[in-house]
């Protein structure tokens, strides 16, 4: 899909412009030249298409989230025990690093329930300050689900 197409005059030199998502084309040279690769646009598309397809990452995740009993389960889930920590941060990250953590990404009300059953007791907006400053350093990774944000531990890229 096209979201915007640009075309422009500029000093002698005439250039079209494709965006198309993240990723953007320029043509540009003769009138004659570039208006005459315009025509031949849709098949070039097709390539570019396929061209940033190439570079797109390919890493995917699937997330399921069950919301439905949740307040039963919650009752009797069992959460990790995190020893001697300095911060709420040290916390989250202790958690987070558990089997409990890494099994599925976990909500903010999950974390909190988690840190309360260690004894911890931070407000939510400190909760929720410290992850965002935890995803801002790349240590965890947070993406919107029906149920709210969710949060894991960033894997560590692997440098081949």
């Amino acid at each position: 899909m096209v979201n915007r197409v640009v075309k422009g005059v500029l000093k002698g030199v005439f250039a079209f412009r494709v965006r198309m998502g993240d990723f953007e084309v320029e043509i540009n040279g003769d009138r004659e030249e570039v208006l005459k690769t315009i025509k031949e646009l849709p098949s070039l598309m097709a390539d570019v298409y396929k061209a940033f397809e190439v570079s797109k990452p390919k890493t995917t995740a699937t997330l399921t989230v069950k919301t439905a009993g949740a307040k039963e389960k919650a009752a009797v889930e069992k959460f990790p025990k995190v020893f001697r920590v300095k911060s709420c941060g040290e916390a989250v990250l202790k958690v987070l690093e558990t089997d409990w953590g890494k099994w599925r990404p976990r909500t903010v009300g999950e974390l909190k329930g988690a840190l309360k059953a260690n004894g911890l007791r931070y407000p939510g907006r400190t909760l929720s300050g410290v992850l965002l400053g935890l995803v801002r350093k790349g240590k965890v990774r947070r993406w919107k689900t029906d149920a709210g944000c969710v949060y894991i531990l960033a894997e560590e890229e692997v440098l081949a």
